[in-house]
């Protein structure tokens, strides 16, 4: 197994969720660009997709890709002057990310196009594929879904949740981190991954 084709089990289960809600329910889909501001954390596996699909971008694009992401890693250092590449989230704390979060909450993605369209879609990082349905454990746990707009639509606020053992997926990614870890690859975000490799 890959680690793309493990992201397929997330993929399978937003699928089973959007059949389930019927028609029109779920406001998340491919071109939806409502979560796509501010910085998040990726995994080392999902920073190594995410360079390996930019590098996979036609040349007019990849240049504008890198330079977006250039520009949003120069905005980390600026805000916080002890960070540097790797750009290593757990380097900087958690209260520092989230400090930059907020100063950069409106600063598109990187790989955003300027049609509001993700532009590497297919290897997006599994946080991406995560928000857009509420997740329900095996155990009855639920992680509630991040969607900015859920509150856009009743029926789609209102929706359940979707069973998916979160806990499972996690446990097989994280030997897909460690062996990202030995590539030199961090917990950072999809700015950090993008500036990194062109280092």
């Amino acid at each position: 197994m890959t680690y793309r084709s493990l992201q397929g089990q997330l993929d399978a289960w937003f699928a089973r969720g959007v059949t389930s809600a019927g028609p029109g329910v779920v406001l998340c889909r491919r071109g939806c660009s409502a979560c796509c501001l501010g910085p998040f954390d990726i995994s080392p596996a999902d920073a190594g997709l995410v360079v390996q699909a930019v590098d996979r971008l036609d040349p007019a694009t990849r240049t504008l890709v890198e330079s977006r992401a250039a520009e949003q890693v120069a905005r980390y250092a600026e805000l916080a002057p002890q960070w540097s590449a790797p750009w290593d989230i757990d380097a900087i704390g958690d209260d520092n990310f989230d400090r930059i979060g907020d100063a950069l909450a409106a600063s598109p993605c990187p790989a955003l196009g300027s049609d509001g369209a993700c532009l590497i879609y297919d290897d997006r990082p599994a946080n991406c594929r995560l928000i857009g349905l509420a997740v329900l454990t095996p155990d009855g746990a639920v992680l509630e879904n991040a969607c900015p707009i859920l509150q856009t639509s009743q029926s789609y606020a209102e929706l359940d949740p979707t069973l998916f053992d979160l806990e499972q997926f996690e446990c097989a990614a994280d030997e897909f981190d460690q062996a990202a870890r030995v590539d030199g690859r961090v917990s950072t975000t999809v700015a950090g991954a993008i500036a990194t490799s062109k280092k």
